[in-house]
């Protein structure tokens, strides 16, 4: 049987800190982004949940060398990943809040779980590929909202508008006369009557 680990620098070195280090500067760049447009998620959330899969992967590859045998017990590193993936579900839910029709958090929510694999990949000491991702990450977040709003510069956008009013005094006409005076196209209306305590 190996002997123990506490003091083995093959295992606790600096191949090791390189994984950690990496996923530091990568998460905390993905979670600056996030913080500087101020999203529930931010610099700290995103850092710690790249740096603690990055960490479970470490410990999950070297970690175990002290209790290994060959041919007696071996361990499977890329079951920690598959954990890392369904772990970071429960905290990607936790900032979706769904309103009626609208939807908030599902992009930070999707960020955290890039921070994750980010993380995962520096931990298995993939840190290149953990590089491109947060490049990519920026890329989307930064360079795709401008490109689709010029792909979509002539398309007609719908809105839906409610408005409250008292019955009874031609309120409804007038918003759908100044609605279509200023350009808009109204293309449908549904009223309902709202009983109110007295």
């Amino acid at each position: 049987m190996p002997e123990s680990n506490l003091f083995d620098l093959a295992v606790q070195g600096w191949p090791q800190l390189l994984a950690l280090f990496s996923a530091l500067i990568l998460c905390s760049l993905i979670g600056l982004e996030r913080e500087l447009r101020g999203k529930a998620a931010g610099l700290r959330t995103h850092t710690l949940v790249g740096l603690g899969a990055a960490l479970f992967m470490v410990v999950s590859k070297y970690g175990f060398g002290d209790v290994l045998a060959s041919g007696l017990i071996m361990l499977d590193p890329s079951r920690v990943a598959a954990q890392i993936v369904s772990g970071i579900g429960f905290i990607g839910a936790g900032l979706i809040f769904v309103r009626g029709d609208l939807v908030r958090g599902l992009t930070t929510a999707a960020v955290v779980w890039v921070s994750a694999a980010v993380g995962t990949a520096c931990g298995a000491g993939l840190w290149v590929l953990g590089a491109f991702v947060t490049a990519a990450h920026l890329l989307v977040v930064f360079a795709y909202p401008p490109l689709l709003r010029w792909l979509t510069r002539f398309r007609t956008a719908s809105t839906k508008l409610r408005v409250s009013y008292e019955s009874e005094r031609g309120v409804l006409r007038t918003v759908l006369a100044t609605a279509v005076e200023r350009g808009f196209a109204v293309y449908g209306v549904s009223t309902a009557r709202r009983l109110l305590d007295r």
